[in-house]
């Protein structure tokens, strides 16, 4: 913007320059010319005036009148001519005479013969003109003045122009300084810091912007606080019957009989694995879905959650396969919001599939794959209504997927169902050694090639 700006300032003032200069650069030859014809008619009637009794006597005439006509390196010539035409003294330039029969009729005449300037006076005595004067200048003499002037002038027009190059360059600075700064705070605000404040740049219309972008920066601030607010309410009020609950179980399983304290501690185990879920959930509500991340060892973790996810699946009579292909790289991710996805993936297979539930952690064009996949039937659903958020859960996936898929793409990631019979759900995430921008990119790429 501020390369457009300056080009249109000194385009402007180029365009200014040429159709005011041009005209009275022609005005001014045109000016010196008229101005020299007028100076040459007046040498002519001085000479004609000195030597019109010479030419009335037929007398000789004196040589010293023709000569030395010129002053600041003019150079005139000058001829003297009687009646009938005939040069009496001096040096007529070749074509001199064309202007000459005018003059012997009585008029003053001038003209341009070729590069000279011309003017002829007639020489009188009494009423009868007896004779004529020619006086000649070069046009270079004209021309050298005109040069001069010409001159000042691109002078003056190329300092017309640096100065609008100058402005330019202030009033440029003047108006990208604010956009600038509006693209910095909006940059900010997408990275999440609701603290951002525009600075005013005494542009009406820019700063309304910014006050906008104000505006919004303390409105999400204000919700996200709400949000936090009520996500650590309702976790202390989930704590409170949480722990009455497992006190209940612990004291009913002294008093249980073997196959009854085996129902309990499955129950008990379920009561630790929902409070470790509010905690990973209030913490990730609380810092932010992206706040943590980092890299995240996708073997180490699916071999800290495979026993809890094997214990669910045994009660249900199936299996657990845990697949990590070598060399795999580690995942740029939340470990908390990948926990919290792979735990939704696994709970929709155990609740909805068959068969043995098969979790691969595999490289996808640049990025890290996990597939969750059992030898069910398949998935009924289209992908949007799949991953619709919707209460009731009797006969759907519920908010589940929902939430996983927010979770994903807030750590610059993707959830998608890649393969519908049987069903196959993939998680990508970008890879740790990999930059954010190149990996929005690859993700792309990964996502058409899992399809």
């Amino acid at each position: 913007m501020r390369t457009r700006i300056i080009g249109v300032a000194v385009l402007a003032s180029v365009l200014a320059t040429c159709l005011f200069g041009g005209p009275l650069a022609v005005g001014a030859l045109r000016y010196l010319l008229r101005k020299e014809r007028g100076h040459l008619v007046r040498v002519a009637n001085d000479v004609a005036i000195t030597v019109a009794a010479d030419v009335e006597q037929a007398s000789a005439i004196d040589p010293d009148v023709l000569t030395d006509l010129g002053e600041d390196g003019e150079h005139l010539t000058a001829a003297v001519f009687d009646g009938d035409g005939d040069r009496l003294a001096g040096a007529a330039r070749a074509g001199d005479t064309d202007v000459l029969a005018g003059a012997l009729d009585g008029d003053i005449r001038t003209g341009d013969d070729g590069d000279v300037l011309v003017a002829a006076v007639p020489v009188t005595h009494g009423d009868q003109v007896i004779g004529a004067v020619v006086v000649s200048e070069p046009r270079s003499d004209v021309l050298t003045e005109v040069t001069l002037i010409w001159a000042a002038m691109a002078a003056l027009a190329v300092a017309a122009v640096t100065v609008a190059w100058l402005v330019g360059r202030r009033q440029a600075r003047r108006l990208a300084r604010p956009l600038e700064d509006l693209e910095e705070s909006a940059r900010r605000l997408g990275d999440g810091d609701f603290s951002v404040r525009t600075r005013r740049g005494g542009i009406a219309e820019i700063d309304a912007v910014g006050t906008a972008l104000d505006a919004t920066a303390i409105r999400l601030d204000d919700l996200l606080a709400r949000e936090r607010a009520f996500s650590a309410d309702v976790s202390h009020q989930l704590r409170t019957p949480l722990a009455g609950l497992r006190l209940r179980l612990e004291a009913a399983a002294e008093r249980a009989d073997p196959d009854t304290r085996r129902e309990i501690a499955a129950s008990l185990a379920d009561t630790d694995r929902l409070e470790a879920i509010i905690d990973e959930l209030l913490a990730l509500a609380r810092a932010g879905q992206t706040a943590s991340a980092g890299p995240v060892d996708l073997g180490g973790l699916l071999g800290e959650l495979s026993p809890e996810w094997g214990a669910r699946l045994a009660l249900h009579g199936r299996d657990l396969e845990v697949q990590v292909a070598p060399g795999v790289s580690d995942a740029r991710a939340s470990t908390a919001a990948v926990r919290q996805v792979l735990g939704v993936l696994v709970d929709n297979a155990t609740t909805h599939g068959r068969g043995t539930v098969t979790v691969t952690v595999r490289e996808a064009s640049g990025a890290v794959a996990v597939d969750v996949s059992d030898e069910g039937p398949g998935v009924q659903d289209g992908e949007g209504d799949l991953f619709a958020r919707r209460a009731d859960q009797r006969h759907g996936h519920g908010i589940g997927l929902a939430l996983a898929r927010r979770l994903a793409e807030a750590e610059q990631g993707r959830l998608t169902l890649s393969r519908v019979t049987p069903p196959v759900f993939t998680l990508l995430l970008p890879a740790a050694t990999e930059a954010p921008d190149v990996h929005e990119a690859r993700v792309a790429v990964a996502r058409s090639a899992v399809r």
